[in-house]
């Protein structure tokens, strides 16, 4: 599953840094989480960082991403070789 950022957001820009995957972006008002990068911290950390450092609980599962845990493996190894394409040129 990936997550999404709710319109509760309040732009307090806590969210976006503890994200290993670099999934969160600033939109044109709130913050976003690219599903094609949000792993929901999967590889990673046991707890997605974002939902734990979140001060208003706005970071549900999108219900439009909706992955088990062995899809989210995938994704984190996908996204770990792209990493090693582009730091080894």
């Amino acid at each position: 599953m990936a997550l999404i950022i709710t319109d509760e957001c309040i732009n307090c820009d806590v969210c976006e840094p503890e994200c290993p995957n670099e999934a969160i972006y600033l939109g044109p008002e709130i913050y976003e989480i690219d599903p094609q990068k949000c792993t929901e911290c999967v590889g990673h950390f046991d707890e997605p960082q974002c939902v734990q450092v979140c001060p208003v609980a706005c970071i549900p599962v999108n219900p439009k991403f909706v992955e088990d845990k062995e899809t989210l493996w995938q994704k984190y190894r996908r996204l770990q070789l792209e990493v090693k394409k582009t730091t080894s040129h």
